[in-house]
């Protein structure tokens, strides 16, 4: 059984038919990467497993249906959402900003303990304490994103483009620590407009086009697609 699974998944912006019947699963410990243009439907996927656009068809999470929850109950389910843009609370410090990631976490002792782990992954973080999110500079923040999602201790993490406005050195430290996170136990779906990074460090990938999925191959095959390199590679 997958751990995630969408099944004629169908998302709707008002008039807008924005997901056109995806089927798209992620097995417990994967990374998968799906890739495609702009305004493919990369986004509103991530959105529609998470409760936040309005969907028809089946998403099921261990099992589970979750496609009519809210999204603080699929967040309490164990999937944690990154969303493009980053979208830290800006004017609340590095503390506050991980302190609200464990929203639900009554146990002080275990917060404390989820801080220190997450600076163990984002030693800069711990550089940067008690300071404002807002004035970071962007691979902090997104490093400050990354470690808020995983602070509710997710069963898989959703990233939308985590490397969008980042410098290239600031984006190969971003995805060591994708990968760091996998290998301790973190499922990983990521939408990416760098699909040849992206590629790199997943098992299988799917291709997203105009709301649909086009195609859909281990990793490694998608880099060898001349489909996939002369449309995203090039």
């Amino acid at each position: 059984m997958s751990l995630l699974e969408m099944k004629q998944v169908q998302a709707y912006y008002g008039g807008i038919h924005a997901l056109k019947g995806i089927d798209l699963s992620v097995e417990e410990g994967e990374i998968v990467s799906l890739i495609g243009s702009n305004g493919a439907g990369k986004s509103t996927t991530l959105k529609a497993i998470c409760g936040q656009v309005k969907t028809k068809g089946t998403i099921l999470f261990a099992g589970k249906e979750i496609q009519a929850q809210p999204p603080h109950a699929t967040a309490l389910n164990g999937i944690a959402h990154v969303p493009e843009g980053r979208r830290i609370f800006p004017k609340l410090t590095v503390k506050e900003n991980l302190e609200m990631g464990a929203f639900s976490v009554r146990d002080k002792k275990m917060i404390r303990e989820r801080i220190e782990r997450a600076f163990a992954y984002f030693p800069r973080l711990k550089e940067r304490y008690h300071q404002q999110g807002g004035t970071m500079s962007g691979g902090e923040q997104q490093m400050l994103a990354i470690a808020r999602a995983m602070m509710m201790k997710p069963r898989i993490l959703l990233l939308d483009e985590p490397s969008m406005g980042l410098a290239p050195v600031m984006v190969d430290q971003i995805f060591e620590i994708i990968e760091e996170l996998n290998r301790e136990g973190t499922t990983i779906l990521l939408v990416e407009q760098n699909a040849y990074q992206a590629l790199q460090i997943a098992s299988r990938g799917y291709v997203i086009q105009t709301g649909e999925i086009i195609m859909q191959d281990s990793a490694r095959a998608l880099l060898h697609s001349e489909l996939v390199k002369e449309a995203y590679l090039a």
